[in-house]
């Protein structure tokens, strides 16, 4: 039984072979090619966070291959009235094919891993979010080809996406240059573990130079709410512009996993603009996330 809790559980051949396949399955749908591969199949999928992309594209995945979602948020569900998450782990996973969670704790994903007895899908926690980057890898992949022996710039904070980012330069090949204000880097053990794969900065141009994909997000996560003023001064420099991605070299896309804010962590000229992939970024990852279901699910 394999689970997708970070990158590293997949090796890279396996990633790509994911990737492949929700190219292939993208194409399938687009030419109204029916799948039906997971009748009789059931995820749930648990959440104490709220979110578009991952909910609608998880639920919708399942249906367009024949199988079925659930719902499940921590109002749902007795895990939101202190029910140890072994015993709720134990018994969901006896009921259903597939777990997904979306959730702030990274351990209570890996206590599920620990303790069920079906795959179980990382969809966001507050160490990293694999799920997208295997949307933004396939988005590269169909718009400019294999990533590996690129330059991405990561800008702003150092948070679960960038460990994400992280994780991925390691597994497809590609050099992270990441540009945080001061205070605001990835965690120190992410960067002992890809130093080989990463360059810090504190200057958004400088890690710009010569990137191929420059990828930002918000400025303040879920739950940092209160740190948003303190979060604007310390960020002011770190908007993804026109300007900024000039320094990147001339055909440089950009990605972002929304939802965004305009005029802050990005302009509108740019998410707006020619450069940038965010909208087939945000459709992929309904193909990846089935191709995912379809690898986990055998």
């Amino acid at each position: 039984m394999k689970h997708f809790i970070n990158l590293d559980d997949l090796s890279s051949n396996d990633l790509n072979q994911i990737i492949d396949t929700a190219i292939t399955l993208k194409k399938q749908y687009k030419a109204g090619e029916i799948n039906e591969t997971l009748k009789n199949k059931t995820l749930a999928m648990i959440f104490d966070k709220s979110s578009t992309r991952t909910r609608v594209s998880f639920e919708a995945g399942m249906a367009q291959l024949g199988g079925h979602a659930m719902f499940l948020s921590d109002r749902d569900i007795q895990l939101g009235r202190g029910e140890p998450t072994t015993d709720t782990a134990i018994v969901i996973s006896s009921m259903v094919d597939a777990i997904m969670m979306r959730v702030s704790s990274h351990d209570d994903i890996n206590t599920f891993a620990q303790h069920g007895s079906v795959p179980i899908i990382n969809a966001l926690s507050d160490e990293s979010h694999p799920c997208q980057l295997l949307a933004d890898m396939m988005t590269y992949k169909e718009h400019k080809g294999s990533i590996q022996g690129k330059t991405v710039a990561w800008i702003g904070d150092g948070n679960n996406m960038c460990h994400t980012y992280m994780q991925a330069a390691k597994a497809f090949g590609f050099t992270l240059n990441i540009a945080t204000p001061e205070g605001y880097e990835p965690d120190q053990d992410f960067i002992d573990n890809y130093e080989s794969h990463i360059q810090l900065f504190n200057n958004a141009e400088q890690a710009c130079q010569n990137a191929d994909l420059v990828v930002t997000d918000v400025w303040a996560s879920m739950g940092q709410e209160a740190e948003q003023t303190k979060r604007e001064l310390a960020f002011k420099d770190f908007q993804v512009t026109d300007e900024l991605m000039q320094q990147a070299n001339t055909n440089a896309s950009f990605m972002h996993c929304l939802p965004a804010h305009r005029g802050e962590e990005v302009s509108a000229g740019v998410i707006d603009g020619k450069q940038s992939l965010v909208w087939d970024e945000a459709e992929n990852r309904l193909h990846a996330q089935k191709s995912l279901l379809l690898y986990l699910l055998g």
